[in-house]
């Protein structure tokens, strides 16, 4: 009980002080992104801390899986170093029996894992692309802002305002170039006011100048208005956009036998999985060399992290292309992850080495 106390205790300092870590950096790098995308127009700058927010929350299953293979790592890299294990195997503690401890520490990083992963990985992706379609779908008076070139949702116009005014229903210097199939126009006005006439938006321009042009036909018409009006109307509804892979619902997934489908189930249940193995496997890798650096077994940790995640992404797109089964590319990887983290726990266990296994048994004589 002290030793599976003790363990315990500080798995927990070093998965806490792990975690904390890379929640840090994780939300940095989201963050630079998110502003990124809202500089681009993609999303809207108001939404950028809840983008930033789904989308750390849809990272969490990895953090939480690197965060608990590190600490295993890092834990036992320390008892090595300082004697401690020595001192537990010389009691009657072998390497295997260290298993029940770090799985009764793991389980429930392992059971939040399953839940984020299979439940909170799709309605996070939902909510960020029911933002961004929302915000590519707002009014094209929404989308003016002073002093930006901004286009309609349908791409035909393209507005520009000089400066902003104290009415949000007017405007100064205002300019709209369109495009109607073989029909240009660029229209310019000292001034325009929202009206609403019938029922429809409309944008009263006053003292402007207009030109237009057309494709197949030379010259070009111009006019000069005191008062011209235009008709701004709201982003088409149009039809439903069909929801991404990523958005749906796991029991979707599993009534579902597309490839794709088969393919984000695969990736969604390999996250889970992929906790058990690596807790197995830091058992089983974990040691210290004096000879070398201490930094060694953490970043051969992060070695194997970043290996075992793209065979998973590797393992993803065959599924997805049809050139592999779900069954058979979740037996290949994580069983097979599994089977050689076990092979290798019970090497070190027992102190296989080739020479013993090789070396005949001594045969008795009989008396």
């Amino acid at each position: 009980m002290l030793f599976d106390s003790s363990i315990r205790k500080e798995l927990a300092r070093s998965f806490g002080a792990t975690l904390v870590v890379l929640v840090t950096v994780v939300m940095t790098m989201m963050l630079i992104r998110t502003l990124g995308q809202a500089s681009k127009g993609s999303v809207s700058p108001s939404d950028v801390m809840l983008v930033m927010g789904f989308t750390v929350l849809g990272q969490l299953p990895t953090i939480l899986s690197l965060s608990l293979f590190i600490a295993v790592v890092g834990t036992l890299s320390r008892m090595y170093r300082d004697s401690e294990m020595v001192i537990w195997f010389a009691s009657g503690r072998g390497l295997i029996s260290l298993l029940r401890p770090l799985l009764r520490f793991a389980w429930p990083v392992m059971v939040v894992i399953a839940v984020l992963s299979l439940l909170v990985w799709p309605w996070a992706n939902s909510q960020i692309q029911e933002l961004k379609t929302r915000y590519e779908q707002r009014s094209d008076i929404d989308r003016i802002a002073p002093g930006e070139f901004q286009e309609s949702s349908n791409g035909s116009r393209v507005f520009f305002i000089d400066k902003d005014s104290p009415d949000t229903q007017a405007g100064n210097n205002i300019f709209i170039a369109a495009t109607d199939g073989a029909r240009e126009s660029v229209t310019s006005a000292r001034s325009a006011r929202l009206e609403t006439r019938g029922g429809e938006r409309m944008a009263v321009l006053s003292e402007g100048q207009r030109l237009e042009t057309s494709r197949d036909k030379p010259g070009v018409k111009i006019s000069e208005f005191s008062e011209y009006g235009t008709r701004i109307g709201s982003a088409p509804a149009g039809s439903a956009e069909e929801l991404s892979v990523k958005t749906r619902a796991t029991h979707e997934l599993l009534m579902q036998p597309l490839p794709a489908y088969r393919a984000e189930l695969g990736w969604r249940l390999g996250l889970a999985l992929a906790a058990i193995n690596f807790v197995v496997l830091g058992l089983a890798v974990a040691s210290v060399n004096p000879r070398a650096a201490r930094s060694t077994s953490l970043v051969f940790a992060l070695f194997a992290f970043i290996v075992y995640y793209n065979l998973m992404t590797l393992g993803q797109s065959w599924v997805g292309a049809g050139r592999l089964g779900l069954l058979s590319f979740m037996v290949l990887l994580h069983g097979g992850m599994l089977t050689m983290s076990l092979l290798i726990l019970a090497v070190r266990h027992n102190h296989w080495t080739v020479r013993r296994l090789w070396q005949p048994r001594p045969t008795r004589s009989p008396a």
